[in-house]
């Protein structure tokens, strides 16, 4: 039986001007509950395809639908609220609130969000602790603003903050580069037992090939941006 799909894309196409077509992407799938690594140099499109899948930019052509909602159709209000709904974002600078605390900043994915609050277990400020603690970060530690921890520290604050309120779709967008490999390997574990748990969809982009095995399923851009591809061959 096929796996309903959290992410699809049909004969998308996205560039700035008319005239030159950044991302050209005839298929792409991502099935609910897989975890796939999505690799690719820089300028490959990779930036652009989360946008899309986000609904931060909108393609000149073509349908995305997540979650088997055909977001292309949607006005900006609503595209904003289903990302604030149902996808949690770890940014590669982890754009986290420097004088907020740990806890705080956790609490901040559900301010946008009425479902992700109503979701998260025994209330914003019980499930903020419950998923730093489970990431090793407790005690005193969750009082103090973020601006005083380690960059380890602060990523599992941006994973806590991204899986607040069992969003379904996690995107993790080069989240390991400031990472020795030992560190990297740990928080890539955490973040695949995290979501396996909450049963999200995971999208963890990297440029780094030797990252692949973590996940059920690689993508390189090449093989879906036919725009880059030909782009490469001149």
């Amino acid at each position: 039986m096929k796996v309903p799909a959290a992410v699809e894309f049909e004969s998308v196409r996205f560039g700035w001007t008319t005239d030159r077509v950044l991302l050209d992407v005839p298929s792409f799938r991502v099935g609910q509950g897989e975890r796939l690594f999505l690799r690719g140099a820089s300028g490959s499109g990779k930036s652009t395809l989360l946008s899309l899948i986000t609904g931060v930019l909108q393609p000149q052509d073509g349908t995305i639908r997540l979650f088997g909602e055909d977001v292309t159709r949607l006005p900006t209000a609503a595209r904003d609220r289903l990302r604030a709904d149902r996808i949690g974002v770890i940014f590669q600078m982890f754009n986290l609130l420097p004088f907020l605390s740990l806890t705080g900043n956790v609490m901040l994915a559900g301010q946008f969000s009425a479902r992700r609050r109503k979701q998260a277990e025994g209330g914003a400020e019980a499930e903020a602790r419950r998923l730093l603690e489970r990431l090793g970060l407790a005690g005193d530690m969750l009082k103090r603003p973020v601006r005083d921890l380690s960059v380890g520290q602060q990523q599992r604050v941006a994973v806590a903050r991204a899986l607040f309120g069992s969003p379904d779709l996690v995107i993790a967008d080069e989240p390991t580069s400031a990472l020795d490999t030992l560190a990297r390997d740990r928080f890539i574990s955490l973040l695949v037992d995290e979501t396996t748990r909450t049963g999200a969809t995971l999208i963890f982009v990297s440029h780094d090939p030797g990252l692949a095995g973590h996940f059920d399923r690689a993508v390189d851009m090449a093989e879906i941006n036919t725009a880059h591809a030909q782009a490469e061959a001149l």
